[in-house]
């Protein structure tokens, strides 16, 4: 099958090079020609315009975003003026899902069918497999299965339900997430500062973990990684991001009524790993040492 792949960052250059190695046919527009040229040279054909994009592939067209959350309506604004009545363009960014729904309108207005892609599977999908999550007209999703069925691993792609339910998934999932990374730092830590502290191998320990273990994960096998690759971690800092569908995850929650709060205070944790000696903190400080204890002052 063909498909347009436009956004060749890291995700998008991987899902494109997953397919051209199962047989497909993958055009690829990207901002920089260095991506296009190197995926070329991998077997992928170059298009250093959407026109040209658009030219290369048959109808009805199956056409792939995976860009920055800023640039996405404009590439789809473009796209509409160029695709044609059948053609889908699937959005596989990490867009919120409310804003599916006004591009799915403005598209239907030419007969353009949009599906909204939660993606999960990181630098290691090329290998492993990329877990969909679409949502969107049934039409859609069935004209990408052959596609999705290359780019997941077995049972890896969902039809989630109509528009933006692939991207809400998405949201929770990287909520989930943010939880579960919290809990084994805590997890982590404890051991680590504990009385066996010196005597505990944590890598190992990671490893025992996923052998049975009701703990297991792949998020554990990175960690396990990460520890063989540095014991200590001295080599990281403390300083942890996010990519916006966390944030997104706990308003949901705020908006409807949901407690989550595991899932909120993972979210504060990163904030705060962010931050050191932090106007708070002295505050905290400034009480302490009035109530007669031991505030260090900055020197």
């Amino acid at each position: 099958m063909q498909m347009g792949m436009i956004g060749l960052g890291r995700m998008g250059f991987n899902m494109a090079l997953r397919l051209i190695q199962k047989g497909h046919e993958i055009v690829a527009y990207n901002r920089s020609p260095e991506k296009i040229n190197e995926l070329a040279a991998l077997g992928g054909q170059p298009a250093t315009a959407l026109t040209i994009l658009k030219e290369k592939l048959r109808p009805p067209r199956a056409v792939w975003i995976m860009l920055p959350a800023g640039v996405v309506d404009h590439h789809i604004k473009e796209l509409k003026k160029l695709l044609e009545p059948g053609d889908v363009l699937v959005e596989g960014g990490n867009s919120r899902y409310s804003d599916d729904l006004p591009r799915a309108k403005s598209l239907s207005e030419k007969g353009i069918l949009y599906m909204d892609a939660g993606v999960s599977g990181g630098v290691w999908g090329l290998e492993n497999g990329f877990c969909l999550m679409l949502g969107g007209p049934e039409k859609g999703f069935k004209l990408l299965e052959p596609l999705l069925k290359d780019l997941a691993p077995k049972g890896g792609y969902l039809h989630c339900g109509p528009t933006g339910s692939g991207h809400y998934s998405k949201m929770i999932h990287n909520g989930i997430e943010y939880g579960m990374m919290q809990a084994y730092a805590e997890g982590f830590e404890l051991l680590k500062k504990g009385p066996y502290g010196d005597d505990l191998d944590l890598k190992a320990l990671a490893g025992l973990w996923n052998q049975g273990s009701v703990v297991r994960s792949w998020l554990l096998e990175l960690l396990e990684l990460s520890l063989k690759q540095d014991p200590s971690l001295q080599k990281l800092r403390g300083y942890v991001e996010d990519s916006g569908e966390g944030r997104w995850t706990v308003e949901e929650a705020v908006k409807s009524s949901t407690p989550a709060p595991v899932l909120t205070l993972a979210l504060m944790q990163r904030f705060r790993s962010r931050q050191e000696n932090t106007f708070a903190d002295r505050v905290l400080a400034a009480l302490r040492n009035q109530f007669g204890g031991h505030a260090v002052k900055k020197n």
